[in-house]
């Protein structure tokens, strides 16, 4: 059964999306085959992928909503290994049709349970929110990744965040753990960013993940070119640090490479 891993942070601009894309890709590299869930509303996983949100029959929001199977919304990507389970702006609605529901924080769970025996890793994008679809995200998942950007405000909202984890841990999924935090837009020429990794990994010491992943202009490039930096430029430091990021979590996993 493949493992389940949410990206999640509600503050927005911490390389969500880039880690999410990017690590699928470099897993799906090293031939494992990967699932990428984009269940953030604004779709950007989806673009970033090549995939145009507007020419979509049928994606995430037919699947959660169980009005679609997942298989039948799932797309093929050009990186080989790799499939997405694209979104469109309309799933911001999911949560208001969902939040009288009984049992509303399984719907992710649910439309991803037929296909957990068919991927190595069932990577998911969550929106920049502590919301209902970002709770079912992680009430799905096995563990979850937190992105953290390398400056002063990085650990603003991280309390809340943690705060959600042991509440889905608490009463919805016991099995959830963290996966690490990620040291995102790494700038070693600034003092303060360096200083923002050692209290960082000061306070919450194995968490941490020992990656970091370094500010780059071919990560911000990728995305416009429908690639994951991985396809774009496999030699830029963007990458390398993604390739690393992936053979960290097979480590930590005890997952022997293909």
């Amino acid at each position: 059964m493949g493992k389940v891993i949410s990206i999640a942070n509600q503050k927005g601009g911490v390389g969500k999306t880039t880690t999410a894309v990017n690590l699928s890709a470099a897993l799906a590299v090293m031939e494992y085959n990967v699932l990428l869930v984009d269940a953030d509303p604004q779709a950007n996983a989806t673009s970033g992928l090549g995939v145009n949100p507007d020419d979509l029959d049928k994606s995430a929001y037919e699947c959660f909503l169980g009005q679609a199977d997942v298989r039948d919304c799932v797309v093929e990507t050009a990186t080989p290994h790799l499939s997405l389970l694209p979104t469109r702006i309309d799933l911001v609605g999911a949560e208001v049709e969902l939040v009288n529901e009984k049992n509303r924080e399984y719907f992710i769970h649910r439309a991803l349970q037929p296909v957990r025996d068919e991927y190595d890793f069932i990577i998911i994008d969550c929106s920049p929110s502590l919301g209902l679809i970002t709770v079912n995200a992680l009430t799905a998942s096995d563990s979850v990744i937190i992105p953290i950007q390398s400056e002063y405000f990085a650990l603003e909202g991280l309390g809340k965040l943690l705060n959600t984890v042991r509440i889905v841990q608490t009463r919805l999924n016991p099995k959830l753990n963290i996966e690490g935090l990620l040291i995102t837009m790494y700038d070693s020429r600034l003092r303060l960013a360096r200083q923002v990794v050692e209290d960082v990994r000061a306070h919450f010491k194995h968490m941490v993940f020992d990656t970091l992943v370094y500010r780059n202009t071919k990560l911000a490039e990728a995305p416009s070119y429908g690639q994951s930096v991985i396809m774009y430029d496999a030699t830029c430091p963007g990458a390398v640090n993604y390739l690393n990021l992936a053979s960290e979590i097979l480590k930590r996993n005890k997952i022997k490479s293909k």
